[in-house]
């Protein structure tokens, strides 16, 4: 048997050292927890005394495994497995007292598997069921929706969230959300900050320190950033680390659940939109207070059909502060937003926008003045897309301020990369889901992500060749800054993926892993 999560162990971090302000280091290594989707059944259906458990558990994220136990060590037996979707497999055994089988699910969703097994030599039979349910959860867009607000007292107290407090965020069952739902997707913004400090974003109702950050802020700053984060107890928890109290506000704009609805691709970052050179849009700066809509569907690699897009959305040279908010076209613009801004401040944060009926979306600039926008698409999703997503706890997989195994201790130089190994299932892992942060900037710059055509080996036995040097940014920072965002980026063929400072100067980088899409 393969062992379940042995993928994506790039070197959890060791013990915290050098501690910045406004980033959470680990504690310690901290392992990614699996969903309690193992079952087990006693049902005896055949009326024999074959004495016989069942036990059932994901592998993959269209994968389980079924466990035969306590055979009696028959002479000879035959087992007979109905995964539950029309299909069925055989086999026959001997002298064991378990025996397993798998089956991968071309849907995800619950399955009840009937196992007859069958004692050759006397005809003695027995059929028990087992209830399992897939890993792998596919994506439901949701029209960009306020959940919490602690300025009002949407969602939690109408109070702020105290220094190294949390507020529990009630998900599940709330604005049309199921009572099933697995992970969400939350452009969360923290605001009314006096001091500096980072805000993290976990699964669960019970209050607890993190170990990741998702948001990091100073004095007087409102930062957005997306999050996707495993729903527990119905409740998503979040956790303001910094000393001082904060506001803290958060939008849905999708869901995931274990049943079939849209699977994710992954595309090769493609620019859609740049308001400085007329690329998508009029070579013009997007007036203060006004929209513009992109078509999606059928463009730059989405088909048509799709139901999201996953995009990178960045303001640059704003004229005053304000905020750009991604929606559906053909709808008013919600009071939500995606990217918050100071006068002229390059900011870039991951956007899930649904499609709308037309195949569009639309951008709207929520401040009084002009700015510019660029538009990078990097996936969608759609029911043809098999790729499922398995959520994680949050957890630390790099961080340069510490080193790890694959890489000694010290920022990216300017103009450089680090590579950061996500061993996995060969072929089947289409993209993994990451908050990447950079901090102790020496100077202006932008992170580019993209997958290494190295393999392991070829790092191993030094016979790489330099990957050129991609041009799509995933973030962006001046001096001294401490910048996060989420990225959702292909690991490519051999599941390495490069982190590129393209700035001319030094910086540190931080990487937690957050989830990633399996397409088997």
């Amino acid at each position: 048997m393969r062992q379940h999560r042995s993928v994506l162990s790039a070197a959890l971090v060791a013990a915290s050292v050098g501690l910045t302000p406004g980033i959470a280091h680990a504690a310690g290594p901290v392992a990614p927890a699996a969903r309690a989707d193992v079952s087990q059944t006693k049902a005896d259906t055949g009326g024999s005394d074959l004495d016989i458990s069942l036990f059932a558990a994901p592998i993959t994220a269209h994968k389980v495994q079924v466990i035969v136990q306590s055979l009696d060590r028959l002479p000879t037996y035959e087992i007979t497995y109905d995964w539950g979707d029309g299909t069925t497999s055989k086999e026959t055994s001997t002298g064991r007292d378990a025996t397993w089988d798998h089956h991968t699910y071309a849907e995800v969703g619950a399955y009840t598997v009937t196992v007859t097994v069958k004692d050759t030599a006397t005809g003695v039979q027995d059929v028990q069921t087992v209830e399992t349910v897939t890993e792998g959860t596919e994506f439901t867009p949701h029209a960009p929706t306020r959940l919490l607000d602690t300025r009002s007292g949407l969602g939690a107290a109408k109070a702020k969230v105290g220094g190294r407090g949390s507020v529990a965020l009630k998900v599940a069952g709330t604005s049309e959300i199921p009572a099933d739902v697995v992970a969400v997707a939350l452009n969360v913004t923290v605001t009314n900050t006096v001091d500096a400090g980072h805000v993290a974003v976990q699964p669960g109702k019970t209050p607890h320190e993190a170990t990741t950050s998702n948001l990091n802020y100073v004095a007087g700053q409102s930062v957005p950033n997306l999050v996707i984060v495993p729903v527990r107890d119905g409740h998503v928890q979040m956790f303001n680390g910094g000393w001082q109290p904060v506001d803290l506000i958060a939008d849905v704009t999708g869901y995931f659940k274990a049943s079939p609805a849209g699977g994710y691709t992954a595309l090769t970052p493609v620019r859609a939109v740049d308001t400085r050179e007329g690329l998508g849009a009029a070579r013009s700066q997007v007036p203060g207070y006004g929209a513009f809509d992109i078509a999606i569907a059928g463009h730059r690699g989405v088909p048509k059909g799709a139901t999201a897009v996953a995009l990178n959305l960045t303001a640059t040279n704003p004229r005053e502060s304000g905020h750009l908010t991604a929606y559906p076209s053909g709808q008013t613009a919600p009071a939500t937003s995606n990217v918050n801004f100071s006068a002229g401040q390059t900011v870039a944060n991951s956007v899930i926008v649904p499609i709308g009926p037309d195949g569009k979306i639309a951008v709207r600039n929520g401040s009084w003045k002009p700015s510019d926008v660029v538009v990078d698409i990097v996936g969608y999703y759609s029911t043809d897309s098999q790729a499922a997503f398995v959520p994680e706890v949050p957890h630390r997989i790099f961080d340069s301020r510490q080193g790890s195994w694959f890489r000694s201790r010290g920022p990216l130089k300017g103009r450089d990369f680090a590579h950061v190994p996500f061993f996995g299932r060969s072929g089947s892992l289409e993209a993994v889901v990451l908050n990447t942060t950079v901090t102790n900037t020496a100077g202006v710059g932008f992170l580019s992500v993209a997958a290494d055509p190295n393999s392991w080996e070829d790092y191993q036995t030094g016979n790489t060749v330099r990957p050129v040097r991609p041009l799509s940014s995933a973030l962006n920072w001046t001096r001294g800054t401490t910048v996060p965002n989420l990225v959702q980026a292909s690991t490519g063929e051999e599941q390495i993926l490069d982190f590129w400072n393209q700035g001319w100067e030094s910086a540190d980088l931080v990487v937690d892993l957050l989830g990633y899409y399996d397409a088997k």
